[in-house]
């Protein structure tokens, strides 16, 4: 999880360090320098949207999705959005919905392959710099799928068990976070061995993403 994003914008980074002048006395000295920052999204997924085409080719995918007008403003060609959890780039802005471009890496390694025509992604627009991050720091660069391995609602959850990929079992443990579908989750009753863990969906997280609709075998 990495990167802080702010559009185009470029920062300045100032370093205070300590600087000899031979004599064995040192101060203090200002260092500046240039820091482009790298896209970063939060997990919180801002709404769930309508997939209104896909065109497949060999090793590539395109798709078209509708967004809302909150979710188009400043809005351009080239800028990163998050679609179930996968930072893809703006190709083309047009009336009917904003065209993105798959490649073979990010077919095999997310879920984007499996997308059809009248789907609902969960879309989260790149993070501005300075705004508040209610979730979790996130690139959207995504590292494999999981597979829903069980299915149970309460009346106040909707809890879901999920299989990890064995490669990346080391990297998950209790109380850590991981999205899922781009929607920043908390890992409960991790069982290392097993390689599952845990996700409770409280009532707002069910309404604002496509969490609620997996079945038990799909993949996430």
């Amino acid at each position: 999880m990495d990167g802080i994003y702010s559009g185009n914008i470029t920062a300045r980074c100032v370093t205070l360090g300590p600087w000899s002048n031979g004599s064995g006395h040192f101060k203090s000295v200002v260092d500046t320098f240039d820091i482009k920052e790298s896209v970063l999204f939060t997990g919180i997924i801002q709404k769930t949207c309508r997939v209104a085409d896909v065109v497949k080719r060999a090793d590539f995918m395109s798709f078209c999705v509708v967004l809302p007008d909150e979710l188009r403003v400043d809005l351009q060609q080239g800028a990163s959005v998050a679609i179930n959890g996968c930072c893809q780039t703006v190709r083309a802005i047009e009336e009917k919905g904003i065209w993105f471009d798959a490649m073979q890496e990010t077919l095999n390694l997310t879920t984007l392959g499996s997308m059809q025509q009248g789907d609902s992604v969960n879309v989260e627009r790149a993070a501005k710099f300075g705004q508040e991050v209610g979730g979790h720091e996130l690139s959207g660069h995504v590292d494999g799928k999981l597979i829903v391995q069980h299915v149970e609602t309460t009346k106040d959850n909707h809890i879901i068990t999920l299989q990890l990929p064995r490669h990346l079992v080391k990297y998950v443990f209790n109380k850590g976070y991981l999205a899922v579908h781009g929607a920043s989750l908390t890992v409960s009753e991790f069982d290392k061995e097993g390689g599952c863990f845990k996700v409770y969906l409280i009532p707002e997280t069910l309404e604002v993403t496509n969490l609620g609709v997996f079945t038990v075998g799909e993949e996430l």
